[in-house]
């Protein structure tokens, strides 16, 4: 195990997380987040993956859960059949059991773009399928991630505070909103080593991509593309509370910062999701508002937000004809992505992931085998048609999670976390490497899970308007 400055973050965070309890901490643990280019540790004898900040916060979240009066019991009922944590065990299982046994089962069967990086010295490479350290990884990660979902929906179901996650969710949006123009300033300033004890992962560092001119915004993540799916969650939260939770100053300038981190990242994934998000919220908005069941003041947002966007796009459109830089950071983010030699490299990943799923008799090759720029045809490639069956019945799950109480705060955070991890999910569609979501998305699901059930036992709805992403009532 290899100790690096970022250590001493993580360690920081969790001493605070212990010293302010679970739900007081709930901003300590996640506020290092949006540290993505932070390792807490790196281990040379696993291939030097690496560790995250978030990934092993995890282990001190879970050491609070089991130290609580029935804490375990507590835990294992939120993998009870029928809830998000018991598709999500069938997932992690199924997971498992492929990344150990497919790899040798279908050895050399069918060619794969390793992760390893011991196979991958001079870039990502084909090769025939075999165990690599990628497998016990990625499994790593991925269970991490479970854990953090079921502990998360544990602590929130045992006791609600919607007023906590509101908390962390500000600070992590302003500690993102701060990296980000950190590290444009730095760069400016020609003083990137300022940033350098945060950015200690075993990843390849994309720190001086320009685009169009313009300095990659990535704050505290390795590259532009994950700096703005992170930002592009946050956007997501704020964009819904902002519509239908409590209005204060704050909220807005959450929204503002979001929407800004996401605009200055100058990813095409980003950009790309976010008007598929806008679609998707726009067509469940107005599927409601054909039954008379949106409230006045969401309609009069939501019309202005059509409205501002249209003149958005007119002026776009016409800056793109007539200003050369803005016809140049079009075209390098957008119009010509595909044809680039990132984007024939991506889709040539696709491709062979499909080719894996068929050659393994979709089974899938393994967690960790292979490598994508699509969720789904990862998700395919790696774990094939069951897992990815138990996968979307576990998103299932989460979107039909309830969201009506009674209590217009907790209800409008519930159905803000789900329209990130809707945001998050988007953005894996387009670029995601793994089948895993990634840690964040599943600490957005677990709180909004936890609220969800907790809040819904003894519940009286009495709300009039409806919101498009409440779910189905069910008992919890």
């Amino acid at each position: 195990m290899e100790i690096v400055p970022s250590t001493f973050l993580s360690l920081a965070a969790i001493a605070l997380l212990f010293r302010l309890g679970p739900y007081k901490g709930l901003w300590a643990f996640m506020v290092v987040a949006p540290f993505g280019a932070a390792a807490a540790f790196n281990l040379p004898a696993v291939g030097g993956a690496t560790i995250g900040q978030l990934e092993f916060a995890i282990c001190a979240l879970m050491l609070t859960v089991f130290l609580m009066p029935q804490g375990p019991n507590q835990f294992f009922g939120t993998l009870r059949p029928g809830q998000a944590g018991f598709w999500l065990l069938l997932l992690i299982l199924y997971c498992l059991l492929s990344s150990f046994f497919f790899p040798r089962i279908f050895a050399g069967q069918t060619e794969i773009f390793s992760l390893s990086r011991a196979l991958n010295t001079k870039g990502i490479i084909s090769v025939p399928l075999q165990p690599t350290n990628g497998n016990i990884s990625q499994s790593m990660l991925f269970l991490l991630a479970a854990l953090c979902f079921v502990a998360l929906a544990t602590l929130f179901r045992v006791r609600p505070d919607e007023k906590a996650v509101l908390k962390a969710l500000m600070i992590v949006t302003s500690v993102n909103f701060i990296l980000g123009w950190l590290d444009v300033i730095t760069f400016a300033a020609g003083m990137e080593a300022l940033l350098e004890p945060i950015r200690t992962a075993n990843y390849d560092m994309l720190i001086n991509h320009r685009m169009a001119g313009i300095k990659r915004m990535i704050g505290g993540m390795p590259e532009a593309s994950s700096f703005g799916a992170f930002s592009l969650g946050l956007f997501g939260i704020w964009m819904h509370y902002w519509i239908t939770g409590p209005k204060t100053p704050w909220v807005t300038v959450m929204f503002a910062m979001a929407t800004i981190s996401v605009l200055r990242s100058t990813s095409s994934g980003a950009y790309v999701a976010v008007v598929a998000l806008l679609a998707i919220y726009s067509i469940g908005w107005a599927l409601l508002a054909g039954r008379g069941k949106v409230s006045p003041r969401a309609a009069v947002l939501i019309f202005a937000g059509v409205i501002g966007f249209w003149i958005c796009t007119i002026i776009i459109v016409a800056g793109y004809q007539l200003v050369e830089t803005i016809t140049m950071f079009f075209d390098n983010t957008l119009l010509n992505k595909l044809g680039s030699d990132s984007g024939v490299e991506r889709g040539s990943w696709n491709t062979q992931a499909y080719a894996n799923f068929t050659d393994t008799w979709f089974l899938g090759a393994g967690l960790g085998s292979v490598r994508a720029s699509n969720w789904f045809l990862a998700c395919l490639g790696s774990i094939g048609i069951i897992g990815t069956a138990f996968y979307f019945a576990f998103l299932a799950s989460i979107a039909r999670a309830p969201a009506e109480t009674g209590n217009d705060m907790r209800d409008a955070i519930i159905q803000s976390l789900k329209i990130g991890c809707l945001a998050l999910l988007i953005a894996a569609l387009l670029t995601a490497p793994t089948p895993n979501l990634g840690t964040f998305f599943y600490v957005l699901a677990g709180l909004s899970v936890g609220l969800s059930r907790s809040a819904f036992r003894g519940a009286v709805p009495s709300r009039r308007f409806q919101t498009p992403f409440k779910g189905h009532a069910h008992a919890a």
